[in-house]
């Protein structure tokens, strides 16, 4: 079991590491698509080294603290920013079963979980202090601001990710993420069932990778960068890693709860053999979870940024009493189905 669990968390930190890298060089092609000029095309064929580059250059860079930092926590900040993003990754079924012989392996990390739901909710709440600590610890002002506006900013938006979340605990009955994507096995996927909860877990989830409309705890022209104005070398490429480890974890997330997880609607009548099956489950997974990605970086691409008053009036004023009016009309939902 131990060696099963270490063979799958190094093929994981490959794939998520190198998915990482080129969801960078995804979003450099797709913002040069947007806005109509050419993206990175010179270090390798098609520019696909790009990635390899980018990592050489900033292990090459000077690795600076500032004279009045907190040494060690200046350290930590990324690391925990980091681990948060890739431990949520742990629970994320990415397919059903894979038949080794007579043994059934599940193509999960951590497969015998069965409270996955609350297993992310703690994590993603983890998540603030890597920012905070960093804007606390690099002795700046900028910094500090930036790791403020941080905590606000996460922690008013956790309220609406969760009752997001809560609504389709209530309809599938379950914190098993396995148990939700059996839920939604015959074509009729949460989007469709609770799509106020969708949309709530979606916006709220800009809000928790920082990323636009929602990057005001690193808005450049305020802020000169953030919390991390003070961080350079790899402790600043571990943030930069993290932000999108992190946009690709709420994709696979939001799949998983909201788009069926690896079903695909008709699949189970073609009668194809299990190897089959699993194999067309996990590039549905994967599909879906490129989909999300492109919107991600589509929306960053697509609008401006909210001033800070917006952006707390959108969480408090509108997010969270649609998501509590949500949480009454899934319960009466749920009490209709069950007459």
């Amino acid at each position: 079991m131990v060696i099963e669990a270490l063979v799958k968390i190094t093929i994981i930190l490959f794939v998520v590491l190198t998915a990482v890298s080129y969801t960078v060089l995804l979003e450099r092609w797709i913002s040069a698509w947007v806005q109509d000029r050419v993206g990175p095309n010179r270090v390798g064929p098609l520019g696909l080294l790009q990635p390899l580059a980018d990592v050489l250059k900033l292990l090459l860079k000077e690795d600076i603290e500032p004279a009045m930092s907190q040494k060690w926590f200046h350290w930590v900040a990324p690391v925990i920013s980091i681990t948060v993003a890739f431990t949520v990754l742990a629970v994320i079924p990415f397919g059903g079963t894979l038949m080794l012989g007579t043994r059934a392996v599940a193509l999960t990390i951590a497969s015998g979980i069965n409270i996955g739901v609350l297993f992310i909710v703690a994590l993603t709440s983890l998540g603030v202090y890597g920012i905070t600590l960093a804007g606390w610890s690099s002795g700046s002002k900028y910094s500090l601001l930036g790791g403020i506006r941080s905590s606000a900013q996460m922690i008013s938006y956790e309220l609406t990710l969760g009752l997001g979340l809560l609504s389709v605990v209530m309809l599938c009955g379950s914190l098993d993420l396995n148990t939700i994507i059996a839920s939604q096995s015959n074509g009729l996927w949460n989007i469709i069932r609770a799509p106020i909860g969708f949309l709530l877990f979606f916006v709220s989830s800009y809000a928790e990778t920082n990323r636009l409309p929602f990057d005001l705890p690193e808005a450049e022209p305020e802020l000169v960068g953030g919390y991390h104005t003070e961080y350079s070398s790899m402790k600043f490429a571990l943030f930069f890693l993290a932000e999108y480890a992190n946009i690709i974890t709420a994709s696979a997330v939001i799949t998983v709860l909201f788009l069926g997880g690896w079903n695909m609607p008709f699949v189970d009548t073609l009668g194809l053999p299990p190897l089959a099956m699993t194999i067309i489950g996990v590039a549905a997974f994967v599909l879906k979870v490129l989909g999300l990605l492109f919107v991600f970086i589509w929306v960053r691409w697509s609008i401006p940024r909210f001033r800070y008053d917006q952006l707390m009036d959108l969480g408090w004023k509108v997010l969270l009493p649609l998501g509590i009016v949500n949480i009454i009309f899934t319960a009466l939902e749920k009490m209709y189905l069950m007459q």
